[in-house]
C-alpha cells in the first residue's frame, strides 16, 4: 500500500476509509485575510458599505459553507459538524479584514476543511460585498492556524511564520 493514502494501488485518487477510527472530538480553526484601503475597511466598520452588513452576511455565508465542505472539495467526507464560527476584526488604518474561522466535530477524521472552507467563502463574500466600493480587494491569505484531536493531537502554526 502507498504512503499516500488518497490513491489506490492503481494510483488513482480515492477517498480514505475512516470506518475502523474511533470518533474523536476533533476542532480546526483558519485564518483568511482580505487587504482592502483603509477607506473601505472603515466604511465596512461603520456597516456603510452599499450592499449592507460586510461581516454579518461573510459569518453566515462562512457557517454554510463549511457545512458543504464535503460536497465542493471532492474526497472529503461529510461530517456531523457540532459547532461552526466565525469571527471579524477590522484594522481599518492597516486596511486589514480578518476572518477567523472554527469547526468542530466528533468524527473519526479531521474537520480542517471545514475551517478552511469556512474562512475561504467568508473572504470571499467580503470581497463580493466591497468590490463595489474597491476593485483592488484582494484575499491575501487563507491559512489553517490550529487543529486538535484525532491521532496527531494539537497543533498550532508558527505565528513568525
Amino acid at each position: 500500500m502507498s504512503e499516500l493514502t488518497h490513491l489506490d494501488e492503481q494510483g488513482r485518487a480515492r477517498m480514505v476509509d475512516v470506518g475502523d477510527k474511533p470518533a474523536t472530538d476533533r476542532r480546526a480553526v483558519a485564518r483568511a485575510l482580505v487587504r482592502v484601503t483603509p477607506q473601505t475597511a472603515a466604511r465596512v466598520a461603520a456597516g456603510d458599505a452599499p450592499k449592507g452588513d460586510v461581516l454579518g452576511v461573510a459569518r453566515v455565508a462562512g457557517i454554510q459553507a463549511a457545512k458543504r465542505t464535503w460536497e465542493l472539495v471532492p474526497l472529503c467526507h461529510p461530517l456531523p459538524l457540532t459547532f461552526v464560527g466565525v469571527e471579524a476584526s477590522i484594522d481599518a488604518a492597516r486596511g486589514e479584514i480578518e476572518l477567523l474561522a472554527e469547526a468542530r466535530t466528533t468524527a473519526p477524521t479531521g474537520v480542517e476543511m471545514e475551517a478552511l472552507t469556512a474562512a475561504s467563502v467568508a473572504a470571499l463574500t467580503v470581497y463580493d460585498m466591497v468590490k463595489g466600493l474597491e476593485r483592488g480587494a484582494r484575499i491575501a491569505e487563507v491559512a489553517l492556524v490550529e487543529k486538535s484531536g484525532g491521532r496527531s493531537g494539537h497543533w498550532r502554526a508558527d505565528p513568525a511564520a
